[in-house]
């Protein structure tokens, strides 16, 4: 074989690779394209909408790893509008005309926590030196404090809030109400289920979730509620009454006299103007 026939077998061999190569490109842009139609997923423009008139916090509180999904949850109708506390009233009626929904005039909340026991105030069972969370310590007997409904104070709550409107002091979780949004992320994670939404106009909250008997927390807390009821029998406005051994204050007869949290033996009804004073502001 002279060398142009060589010449010539290997250009044709190249030529053969090349090809081969070209289709196979070919097919594979085919096959994408092909793809693409097939499995696109279509945005769905209300969707889209929705999502844009949403706080964007993504903070979770509405129960949905973000915005995104409770925008998707909302146009397929398995999720209240009401469950986002963050977004605007404004925004709110700008998603309620996308949906066809008319929605109720929903008064400002803010977060608080039913404790005011703490290192100080509550006593300990055991000393816990696991992981330093609430969740970690709750997993154990239910929690190293002596009473089964008070703050652990390990900072869970304070971990998940976006806004740093939760500081931790002497193993007591406090709310800034200044800070607070009331997205419930505080309130989803909270193991003991003792931080709970008020409304931002309310002038007094109940600092304590036992359900014990008056003796029964005397034994654990210094500053418990003991179930006597004199704040109830107090009330000029009947506006609290006792359930389940404790307070319950009914916000729509409460004019914010104070008389409850005078009389308080215990003074686990504590005025939020004094709570705003007291609690540290905590730059981020």
């Amino acid at each position: 074989m002279n060398l142009l026939e060589i010449t010539t077998q290997t250009w044709i061999t190249v030529g053969i690779v090349a090809g081969i190569f070209a289709g196979t490109a070919l097919l594979i842009g085919i096959l994408i394209l092909v793809v693409g139609k097939v499995f696109k997923v279509n945005v769905d423009e209300k969707i889209e909408s929705i999502l844009n008139n949403l706080a964007g916090a993504n903070c979770g509180g509405c129960g949905c790893s973000g915005c995104s999904g409770f925008a998707n949850k909302l146009a397929n109708g398995g999720a209240e509008l009401s469950d986002c506390h963050v977004t605007s009233p404004e925004k709110k009626a700008e998603i309620a005309k996308l949906l066809g929904i008319e929605i109720k005039d929903e008064e400002p909340t803010v977060a608080v926590v039913h404790c005011n026991g703490g290192i100080e105030n509550c006593a300990d069972k055991f000393e816990y030196k696991g992981n330093p969370t609430c969740a970690a310590n709750a997993s154990l007997l239910g929690g190293n404090k002596a009473c089964s409904f008070a703050c652990l104070g390990c900072g869970d709550c304070k971990a998940v809030c976006p806004e740093n409107a939760i500081s931790v002091d002497g193993r007591l979780a406090k709310v800034d109400p200044d800070r607070c949004i009331s997205c419930g992320a505080c309130i989803s994670t909270c193991p003991k289920g003792i931080i709970d939404r008020i409304p931002s106009s309310a002038p007094v909250y109940v600092a304590c979730s036992s359900k014990c008997r008056g003796k029964d927390v005397m034994n654990v807390c210094k500053v418990g509620c003991i179930a006597c009821g004199i704040c109830a029998k107090s009330c000029p406005h009947g506006a609290i009454t006792m359930q389940d051994n404790l307070p319950v204050i009914d916000y729509t007869k409460c004019t914010g006299c104070l008389t409850c949290v005078e009389k308080c033996p215990r003074h686990i009804i504590i005025s939020r103007k004094v709570v705003a004073e007291e609690t540290p502001v905590e730059t981020v």
